[in-house]
């Protein structure tokens, strides 16, 4: 097997980390390369490095190895780094197709693994924004941004907005609005083939809040008033290895502290 390390710079502990798995790698007859397609990327960091992998190589397996913080999508432990090129070696794995989203404005278009996210700017002000699907209103929004998340992508801005928890086989998205001035707006859960468009308004006053559009935290566009983005699934998915034993449910426990009832 092939292998390809995927280090973030601005960590120190990366560059350590990857000259000592290099190591451990080669003695396990895995094949570590620097340049062409590897079978496996193997990404050194926390979960931001690993969606930059997915970016940069969207149609090439990818191993999270967790050198971050909470470490969601790199799920593995630096206890278990070893113990995870062992198991790569041993083919010990299977490929997961996630579910990503693709933003579309005009002729230009973005794609997200987690999530695309429509925000005001630090103004203080709520954003109105229409939500639509096949030609049929969904919603009013007014609200400081709306969070439109796959189930990958529902354990990190969306959960924090509030928004449920996805498995990640599931064929959903999550639309979850930020701060909404209305105590009936809450998050709605719909089929990935659903197709959506918001479009920036004007409020009552005739004042408009300019809204960046951001696909897994990177600004793709920038909506006038009455201009609006397509949302839908991407045509490509984003592959994640799992490891033999991989359980999604003890890493939803593990990852946000779930611990169970206190109730004796």
């Amino acid at each position: 097997m092939k292998i390809k390390f995927y280090a973030n710079g601005g960590k120190p502990k990366a560059k350590a980390a990857k000259k000592t798995l290099t190591a451990e790698a080669k003695a396990l007859g895995l094949e570590v390369t620097a340049s062409g397609k590897p079978d496996v990327i193997i990404s050194l960091g926390g979960d931001g490095t690993m969606l930059r992998a997915v970016h940069e190589f969207p149609d090439v397996p990818i191993l999270g190895l967790n050198l971050g913080g909470l470490g969601y999508l790199s799920s593995v432990g630096e206890r278990e780094f070893i113990k995870a090129l062992r198991m790569l070696a041993k083919d010990r794995y299977s490929v997961s197709e996630r579910t990503m989203l693709e933003v579309r404005h005009g002729d230009s278009a973005a794609i997200a693994l987690n999530e695309i996210a429509i925000l005001t700017g630090m103004t203080g002000h709520a954003a109105v924004m229409d939500v639509e699907s096949l030609g049929r209103a969904v919603t009013r929004y007014m609200a400081d941004g709306l969070v439109v998340a796959t189930p990958t992508g529902s354990t990190a801005y969306s959960l924090a907005a509030g928004g449920p928890v996805l498995m990640p086989d599931v064929g959903v998205v999550v639309m979850t609005p930020l701060n909404p001035h209305a105590l009936g707006a809450r998050p709605v859960v719909v089929r990935d083939t659903v197709r959506f468009s918001v479009t920036s308004r004007r409020r009552a006053n005739g004042a408009h809040e300019p809204l960046g559009v951001y696909a897994d935290g990177e600004k793709a566009f920038e909506l006038a008033a009455d201009e609006s983005v397509e949302i839908r699934r991407a045509a490509i998915t984003a592959k994640l290895v799992e490891l033999d034993g991989y359980d999604p449910y003890e890493v939803m426990a593990r990852k946000l502290g779930w611990s169970g009832s206190n109730v004796k």
